[in-house]
């Protein structure tokens, strides 16, 4: 039988997508928001049997986490033979270490919540560095879905001659691979960072590139300091406007206006998060992966 997707308030195009590419059912529902805050799940289609696949990009986490236990919860009080989370944007992954007495490592306890309410989960390049692998700390099986092909082939697609440019020394894993997809050359700059929207960066010596076209490529645009930093400093090096590519444009605030004002020549970003830079699609490799990881969950006997 065919999974039963439910996609959470503002990722129901990521939804359609894979409905439409894998054949999977689009459920429905009610998701109601009473006037203190709380959430009502109601499943309009019958979950009980099914195996149900909840979509729910964690950006703006803490508004969104709730619903989408409770949906996973409800999801399994009705009988669904297994829930799927896949969570394209994956929240509290740069909380992996004690940076300060008296804190925790709050991916891990994120983890744990995500782990109790879904029986697998797909995301996108999660941001891994003092954590490695996912399952680390997730219990659940968990797959990544990379980022860089389909970057590759956009950056192959729309710029002339690119030079990718990571703007810190964390951006190089992500930057590495895309160049190395789309066979060109690329550097990374390095930052250091005061506070949450105080940063600076470096530049390396870019003379021998000054015809090729700038890329900036990096995982997360929060506040999109370190990319603004690294435009004005590619500008005042000499070098054309860059175009900025993210993995996930999270943009809070201002960023992404700021960002523009900066003296881009376009920014584009993949769909794990609806935005009006969300140019690069990612659902074809989401399905597939899930699919894959929904049949090695049935091979276990999960």
């Amino acid at each position: 039988m065919r999974p039963l997707l439910f996609a959470l308030p503002g990722n129901e195009a990521m939804g359609a997508a894979l409905c439409r590419l894998r054949g999977w059912e689009a459920g429905a529902w009610e998701l109601h928001a009473f006037p203190d805050g709380e959430t009502r799940v109601r499943y309009l289609s019958d979950p009980a049997g099914r195996e149900v696949i909840l979509v729910c990009s964690l950006d703006r986490p803490n508004a969104k986490t709730v619903p989408l236990c409770l949906a996973a919860a409800v999801a399994r009080e009705l009988g669904a033979r297994r829930v799927g989370l896949v969570v394209p944007y994956l929240a509290y992954m740069r909380q992996d270490a004690r940076f300060h007495r008296g804190e925790g490592v709050t991916a891990k306890h994120f983890a744990g919540l995500l782990g109790r309410a879904g029986d697998w989960l797909v995301t996108v390049d999660p941001h891994l560095h003092r954590i490695e692998r996912l399952d680390e700390i997730y219990d659940i099986p968990s797959r990544v879905v990379a980022a860089a092909p389909a970057i590759a082939a956009w950056v192959m697609e729309n710029v002339r001659q690119p030079l990718l440019i990571g703007p810190d020394e964390e951006s190089e894993q992500w930057v590495a691979q895309v160049a190395a997809t789309a066979a060109c050359p690329y550097t990374v700059l390095r930052k250091e960072r005061r506070g949450d929207r105080d940063v600076s960066v470096s530049v390396p010596e870019l003379a021998g590139w000054r015809s090729r076209t700038p890329v900036l490529v990096d995982d997360i645009a929060s506040t999109a300091r370190t990319l603004i930093a690294a435009v004005q400093r590619l500008r005042a090096a000499g070098m054309p406007a860059p175009v900025c590519v993210a993995v996930h444009p999270v943009f809070a605030g201002e960023a992404y206006a700021e960002l523009l004002a900066a003296g881009v020549a376009a920014v584009a970003c993949t769909d794990t998060i609806a935005h009006p830079s969300s140019r690069i699609g990612l659902a074809a490799a989401i399905g597939a992966a899930a699919d894959a990881l929904s049949a090695d969950c049935d091979g276990a006997g999960a």
